[in-house]
């Protein structure tokens, strides 16, 4: 894919759960002649609309969104599948004279978009099926260890409840010989010519923690254990992408008599703090800052909160970017 001639770069806008990223996409668009394109794996779905914290319709009134509860539940989405489509959304946008704005919380969608891919192998469902039976024998702690054996890089770095990705790690190594880590490690093909700046819109721990609970609390008011016993109903595997959505665990436990409401409310806030607080360790670390702006004009701005005088600095540093 080659960017429109001369078009400015694609704006990259990031930042953890809860941190005001929707409010400040809009703005920008509205403000830039923009169109927001979502960055949040599980913002996708279109059955979980308020858990998920899509943004609402005045919101999604104020400027074009792109890629917002396009898959079904069932779907189980792709990091490949999403560039795709957001680089279709990217190009549509340049093409209409419009400012292409990425936003979202998921990094590994950001990284991907704007490094390219590492050359993984194709799918081998042999080998994946019998990694899926032995998770599901061994359980998750004794399936990672297992796989630290044969790729100790990849079981550092993922949890024990990362079935989805353990899984791929072991089909890899099982199908190809080779670790997933290593495969990772190749150089990317970024497969396009596009320039970008990134936005980090990163606040004070504490701010961020005290906004998370709010934000759960209105969720419940707008009608989240309505939307999780609907979600329930369809019969869904757990093991689809979809069931990662922060609070649906904890709801659906309240739905199976487990927990009480206070007890799943207190769980979901935390499982969302924490969450937070590894987005915002993987976005200090690995957030690539952009790439081809003019020199002597940094990559990268990162603000505590979004305000006006935010909103006024951030469109000087986008507009001086080109």
């Amino acid at each position: 894919m080659s960017r429109e001639p001369d078009a400015p770069p694609v704006i990259v806008l990031y930042g953890p759960t809860a941190s005001g990223k929707s409010a400040l996409a809009a703005a920008l668009a509205e403000r830039l002649d923009g169109v927001v394109i979502n960055a949040d794996s599980l913002q996708l779905y279109a059955e979980l609309r308020i858990l998920t914290a899509r943004p609402d319709n005045a919101t999604l009134a104020r400027a074009p969104h792109r890629l917002y509860g396009v898959l079904g539940a069932a779907t189980a989405g792709s990091v490949a599948g999403w560039r795709d489509a957001a680089l279709a959304e990217i190009q549509s946008a340049q093409a209409a004279g419009k400012r292409p704005i990425v936003t979202g919380g998921t990094g590994l969608y950001l990284k991907a978009l704007m490094e390219g891919l590492s050359p993984l192998p194709t799918a081998d469902l042999e080998a994946r099926a019998e990694a899926t039976a032995l998770y599901a024998e061994l359980g998750g702690e004794a399936f990672r260890a297992a796989l630290a054996v044969k790729d100790p890089a990849t079981a550092a770095r993922l949890a024990a409840g990362d079935r989805q990705r353990l899984i791929r790690a072991w089909e890899v190594m099982e199908a190809t010989g080779t670790p997933l880590s290593a495969w990772q490690a190749r150089p990317r093909d970024r497969g396009h010519g596009l320039r970008f700046i990134s936005v980090g819109l990163l606040p004070p721990r504490a701010e961020l923690y005290q906004r998370i609970d709010r934000r759960f609390d209105r969720m419940l008011e707008q009608g989240a254990l309505a939307e999780a016993t609907a979600f329930a109903a369809l019969g869904l595997p757990e093991t689809l992408p979809v069931n990662k959505a922060l609070g649906l665990p904890e709801l659906r436990r309240l739905l199976a008599g487990e927990v009480t409401l206070a007890e799943a409310a207190s769980q979901a806030r935390q499982a969302s703090r924490n969450y937070a607080k590894r987005q915002m360790t993987w976005f200090r670390h690995q957030m690539p800052a952009g790439n081809d702006i003019a020199e002597g004009h940094p990559y990268q701005l990162v603000i505590e909160e979004f305000s006006e005088r935010s909103l006024s600095e951030i469109i000087s540093f986008i507009l001086a970017a080109g």
